[in-house]
Parts: structure tokens; sequence; C-alpha cells
């Protein structure tokens, strides 16, 4: 049993929003694997009322974070989605 941490969270512009199905897709493209794990949890005041912010996950040994999230971000425009990514993890052991 794989356990999981998260890499990476964002949040959309107002008005996008991304599917499960779509952003485990687009997440295990980024990282090359299908043994990862996304989630979305409304976020706070502040962020407007429709505001998610979504987790992307993985096991902790998953390497090359910097390349794995040049093509996050590749496939977000690609999917014409704008985010504010934030890189949760900074470094490994």
């Amino acid at each position: 049993m794989s356990h999981y941490i998260a890499l990476f969270k964002f949040r959309l512009t107002e008005g996008q929003s991304i599917g499960p199905l779509a952003l485990r897709k687009l997440w295990s493209n980024a990282c090359g694997t299908d043994d990862v794990k996304v989630s979305r949890a409304a976020s706070g005041p502040g962020y407007g009322a429709k505001s998610h912010t979504y987790s992307l996950c993985a096991p902790p040994k998953t390497v090359n974070l910097a390349s794995i999230e040049v093509r996050l971000r590749k496939l977000l425009a690609d999917a014409a989605l704008t985010a504010t990514l934030t890189l949760t993890l900074t470094h490994q052991s």
C-alpha cells in the first residue's frame, strides 16, 4: 500500500473547474505514473463562494519535482486552465 503526500496545490481562476477524473489524468501525465491521488476542498473566505483548492498527491519518493512542475504547468495551459500553483513539498529525504 502506497503512502501519498501532497506535492502541489492549486486554485483555478474564477469560473473555472476540473472534474476528478480529468484532474487525475492530468496529474498522472505530469508525473509519468498512475500511482497518484487528487483531492479538492472548498477554499476559505476571500477566495470566492465557488472556489476550490486542488491537491496533487504522490508517493514521497517521487523524483524530479522541477520537471513534473514544468509538465504540470504546460498541461494546465493546454487545458485552458489558469491556476495559482504552489509547491507544497520543499525537500525530499
